[in-house]
């Protein structure tokens, strides 16, 4: 008798997903709308902009996990398209909103204001670059850093609540500086943030979180930019405090033996 042929499968053409790419896409679209709103002077729906692309970004992650549908592609396409939407649009909305009125200073202050948009763009970039080359090595628990999403919502959130109390960027030009470099030098720094990507250790939550985020989604109907800048901030704050109390934990260990 003669051996069964064994069919060899068919190989599989290269090819991308299209249900997290569309999400990805979308996002970039956010960021690129953004960057179009602010030139035509619509700052706050250029900050809107950036956080639904911030609200995409989570998201299409966690489609390519569900739906089993992770690539390289899909990580190398996720991160140019944070840079477009979260190094890019920020520094752009910034300087058209504020950082462009620092010319009226004199043209030295005036190469400061764009040149420390730039910086933005470029630690952003940076920030994206060494986290994928992280990715697998470090503690999927915290940043290293402060990641391109958040600190774009701490621009946009600065932008949107200054705006919506009728407060020029000309009148905050020098604020919105510090703001600005404060964020692309958090970005690249080496403070540990925490990144809500661990899995719980228990499915069961505490009774408190509940009335807890009950109590943030009614504040942020209410007030929406000033909840967003106080989350920002407390975020940014975080890393910090994080970081100082890891490294007094590490010398209480080191003294105790």
């Amino acid at each position: 008798m003669s051996e069964p042929e064994i069919t060899k499968p068919k190989p599989r053409h290269p090819g991308i997903y299209l249900l997290p790419n569309l999400f990805t896409t979308l996002g970039m679209l956010g960021g690129f709308y953004a960057i179009i709103s602010a030139f035509s002077g619509r700052y706050v729906e250029a900050a809107i902009a950036v956080f639904i692309a911030g609200l995409l970004d989570g998201i299409d992650g966690r489609v390519a996990r569900l739906t089993n549908t992770q690539s390289d592609f899909g990580v190398q396409y996720d991160s140019l398209a944070d840079l477009v939407s979260f190094g890019l649009a920020p520094a752009l909305v910034m300087y058209s909103w504020s950082l462009s009125t620092l010319k009226s200073y004199g043209p030295v202050v005036g190469k400061i204001g764009w040149a420390v948009a730039f910086v933005y763009a470029a630690c952003a970039a940076m920030r994206l670059a060494r986290f994928n080359t992280q990715v697998g090595v470090i503690d999927k628990r915290y940043f290293q850093g402060l990641a391109s999403p958040a600190a774009a919502g701490l621009m946009m959130s600065y932008v949107w609540t200054m705006n919506d109390h009728a407060v020029s960027g000309a009148t905050l030009a020098f604020v919105s500086l510090g703001v600005t470099l404060c964020a692309a030098l958090l970005m690249i720094s080496k403070l540990r943030y925490f990144s809500f990507k661990a899995k719980p250790e228990s499915e069961r939550m505490p009774f408190l979180m509940a009335p807890l985020l009950m109590g943030v989604i009614v504040a942020l109907i209410i007030d929406t930019p000033r909840v967003l800048f106080g989350i920002a901030i407390v975020y940014v704050l975080s890393g910090p405090l994080l970081t100082i109390w890891g490294l007094r934990n590490r010398r209480s260990k080191v003294a105790g033996g």
